[in-house]
């Protein structure tokens, strides 16, 4: 994270939810402002929505707080997801069977990114 790349990162390592669920959603806020992701992900009927809008709502605090970044100017640069734990319960079934239940686990990963203020000022000139 050094200051040239004007890039924030925040990772939520254990959200119950599915990869593939949670990547639905990650794909809709990718290159979003900050502001709007936020705004969008509290309309989202999905339940780990909640959990990605946190993850964002930390990156925009660790931007605040560590890097002195405006917030107005923060846009997610990437957002993806990745496999975590399983947790394994078990069903009995005919026969005296039991049937794996699989409980995923996911980490999410936000990454932020200031856009420049010499980009805006050459587009007012």
């Amino acid at each position: 994270m050094s200051e040239k790349n004007n890039i924030v990162k925040a990772v939520n390592k254990n959200v119950r939810s599915g990869a593939r669920k949670a990547n639905l959603i990650l794909n809709f806020i990718k290159g979003k402002k900050a502001d709007l992701a936020i705004r969008d992900l509290e309309f989202t009927r999905k339940k780990v929505a909640n959990e990605i809008k946190k993850t964002v709502k930390s990156a925009i605090a660790n931007a605040e707080n560590n890097y002195q970044y405006d917030i107005d100017n923060l846009y997610v640069k990437e957002a993806y997801v990745g496999k975590s734990i399983v947790m394994k319960r078990f069903r009995p079934r005919a026969k005296g069977r039991a049937s794996a239940i699989k409980k995923p686990y996911s980490r999410v990963t936000i990454i932020l990114e200031e856009k420049k203020e010499d980009q805006k000022k050459g587009a007012k000139k």
